[in-house]
């Protein structure tokens, strides 16, 4: 039997395309094994995964910023690496396949000890920190954007991200029934990511009276519902969707949402129109921005900087992006597929020789 090692950490978003992957991993008779953190966002979601075993090593967070955990952490890292080299030599397996995040770093240099093939996939349209210590020691890069795989050079393939089936088997009508709309208006649907947008979900909630012509799902992240705006029509908000995701998907006309890598294919390859609001520069190292920008270039979204943002210009955006809808879909539909499972699964038989 073929062994795999799968690794990743940090945010869902390292770990999502991990779960797209696992269903065809195992059809094709491999044993998978994850190596994560002790305590990360990664390790209560894959312990709980049937068929996948899970090893904890330590990691050090890579950060920009001035931090005392900086001259800490290096430490972790080095520690990190000889547990995950020990793992290697004990797994023995034929491949890694590697998210980013602050953990792969030991891991991908472990599996490089060993001459383990790897393969990196990188989400953003830049290089994360993490993919660029991996470069040296990666066999392989799959990428979300072109303009980074043109950044990483000969390793590199644009592939797009592996995404969950149950994505596309969503109905209109299960949807409808759980927001409690009737279908007589479009459905926008407004995304902020796991933990939410509070900047723009108190925007939209502040535009609602504007919004008139929409029904408005509102996925606002835990701890951030308004209990004033309960059985407010046309309005339904919900802290986290998982399992009835697809059938919201399914129901939605126009997305508002945040411009993270993962959300982005998702909304992409169902074909949503999409009007972005990515995460400002300064509280991250930009990469939504350059996500929206990148789209939006192609003609595949409409894009309203947050600096930009207020109760009066959201509506005048939201209604744009409406307007605009049969122009955007056709540019999605003829967009390069932005679900990479089928190449990134080819990707890793090919490094394995």
């Amino acid at each position: 039997m073929k062994k795999i090692v799968l690794t990743g950490g940090g945010t869902l978003g390292h770990v999502t395309p991990h779960l797209a992957l696992i269903p065809r991993l195992k059809e094709a008779g491999y044993e998978i094994h994850y190596i994560g953190t002790e305590n990360g966002m990664e390790a209560p979601k894959m312990r709980a995964v049937e068929g996948v075993t899970y090893h904890a090593v330590k990691s050090g967070k890579l950060r920009r910023y001035h931090s005392w955990q900086n001259f800490t952490d290096p430490f972790r890292v080095i520690a990190g690496a000889f547990q995950s080299a020990r793992l290697m030599g004990k797994i023995k397996p034929d491949v890694v396949f590697s998210k980013g995040g602050f953990v792969a770093v030991p891991v991908v240099f472990g599996a490089w000890l060993h001459r383990i093939p790897v393969l990196c996939h990188e989400s953003d349209l830049t290089p994360g920190l993490a993919n660029k210590l991996c470069k040296p020691f990666a066999s392989r890069f799959a990428t979300t954007f072109p303009e980074c795989a043109e950044a990483l050079g000969k390793k590199a393939e644009m592939t797009g991200t592996p995404l969950r089936p149950e994505l596309f088997t969503g109905s209109r009508k299960k949807g409808l029934e759980l927001l409690g709309f009737d279908g007589s208006k479009p459905v926008l649907l407004m995304m902020g990511g796991s933990s939410g947008a509070r900047s723009v979900n108190a925007c939209l909630r502040e535009s609602l009276p504007k919004l008139s012509a929409f029904d408005v799902a509102h996925i606002c992240g835990k701890g951030n519902l308004d209990p004033a705006l309960d059985n407010t029509p046309g309005y339904k908000q919900i802290e986290f969707l998982d399992a009835d995701l697809p059938d919201v998907l399914a129901c939605t006309d126009l997305v508002l949402s945040r411009a993270g890598a993962n959300a982005l294919c998702e909304f992409q390859a169902l074909g949503r129109p999409m009007l972005l609001i990515p995460y400002p520069k300064g509280a991250s190292r930009g990469d939504q921005i350059l996500n929206a920008k990148s789209l939006e270039k192609r003609g595949l979204c409409h894009v309203l900087m947050q600096e930009n943002m207020t109760a009066e210009t959201l509506p005048e955006a939201i209604e744009a992006a409406w307007a605009d809808k049969e122009k955007l879909e056709e540019a999605l539909r003829n967009a390069p597929p932005a679900n990479g499972t089928d190449r990134v699964l080819e990707m890793i038989e090919e490094i394995q020789g």
